[in-house]
């Protein structure tokens, strides 16, 4: 798929088919995580992949929307160090977002209230906070984002419009 179109047609996703994503599948979408850039390299994430459904339901309870990660077919709690480092996360999340979507899985980010309960149920290591929680899943319905154009999906897409945006200097 092209990058513009999709980033252009790429959504949040809040509810998932019951199919499960093949492993292959996740395996692309974790790595496109680790091949994003970071400060100085440094690389500051750790991945956590909640699959079980067991740990579906703990670790449900400590996003602010629960149903996302309970009906995902998989999330990611991506940590880092002291909870910092949050641009280098969004950096990784979103080419999980990005990978995802180019094998036809939506994804959704979830924040939570209480990181360090969070870093408990999901096993952490002293230090270690969960920035945020994505979850993935095969959409209930076929999305077709090759059935506009990247400038139509931008065109539909509820955004603040780009003359509001830039400023030049």
């Amino acid at each position: 798929m092209d990058t513009y179109l999709a980033v252009a047609s790429k959504r949040d996703w809040r509810s998932y088919a019951d199919r499960p994503v093949p492993e292959d599948v996740r395996g692309r979408i974790l790595d496109g995580g680790r091949l994003s850039g970071s400060a100085v390299n440094k690389q500051p994430w750790r991945f956590v992949v909640v699959e079980s459904a067991e740990a579906k339901e703990r670790i449900a309870g400590m996003v602010y929307a629960a149903a996302n990660v309970e009906t995902c077919a998989f999330a990611v709690a991506i940590a880092t160090e002291g909870g910092g480092s949050a641009i280098d996360v969004g950096r990784a999340m979103q080419n999980m977002f990005l990978t995802a979507w180019n094998e036809g899985v939506v994804s959704c980010p979830n924040g939570m209230p209480d990181a360090g309960a969070a870093a408990r149920a999901l096993g952490l290591e002293d230090g270690w906070l969960p920035v945020n929680i994505p979850s993935f899943g095969y959409p209930k319905r076929d999305l077709a984002p090759t059935s506009k154009s990247a400038e139509d999906w931008s065109a539909e897409a509820n955004r603040r419009p780009l003359d509001e945006l830039v400023r030049r200097i």
